[in-house]
Parts: structure tokens; sequence; C-alpha cells
């Protein structure tokens, strides 16, 4: 779990997916297109992303992505990003962390 604080440490919205994951291309997409420049971890395409995924899975995260972080705190999967979005809290949590500005 280390690993991942240091990998969400001081970024305002980090997103773990993977390249073969159309839900985390779908939360990507929708948080791109606020104008927000998300840090992406493909959990796939880099060496430790195995031990990664392991310590989303410890977090709670079920499935293990897309896991989605806004100002170092986890969010969660897709269905709460959505439903952060569907009640109109998204936009406000990015803007909080940073991760966006209008």
């Amino acid at each position: 779990m280390e690993m991942v604080d240091r990998l969400v440490k001081d970024k305002p919205l980090v997103i773990f997916t993977k390249s073969s994951c159309c839900m985390s291309h779908s939360i990507t997409t929708l948080v791109s297109g606020f104008g927000t420049n998300p840090q992406i971890y493909e959990l796939d395409q880099i060496p430790n992303g195995s031990q990664i995924e392991g310590a989303l899975v410890q977090l709670g995260c079920r499935p293990s992505v897309p896991a989605v972080f806004i100002g170092q705190k986890l969010i969660g999967s897709e269905k709460q990003v959505m439903n952060l979005h569907l009640q109109n809290r998204l936009v406000p949590m990015l803007m909080e962390a940073g991760a966006m500005w209008l």
C-alpha cells in the first residue's frame, strides 16, 4: 500500500487502469473532458503493475481497475465516479483537489 501512496502523493487526480479495460478508458475520457490531466498508471504496462493491483484490491478496489484517486483519496471504480458525476459532485471534487480550473 505504500507503493500506491507514493504514486498518488502530490497528484490531484490519479487513475489506475489496464490498457484492455473499456471502463478505464471511459472514466479517463470523462474526467479528461472536464479539462483535467490525470496521472494514468496502466498496470499491465508497468513492471510492478501486478503488485500495485494487489495493493488496490487490499484497499477495497473490486474490480481493481479503474481505481480513481482524487486529492490523494480513493474514490473507487467507475460506479463511484459515475455516481458522483450524476449527483453533480464530481466537478466540485476535481476543482477542490486542484485537478481542474474554471
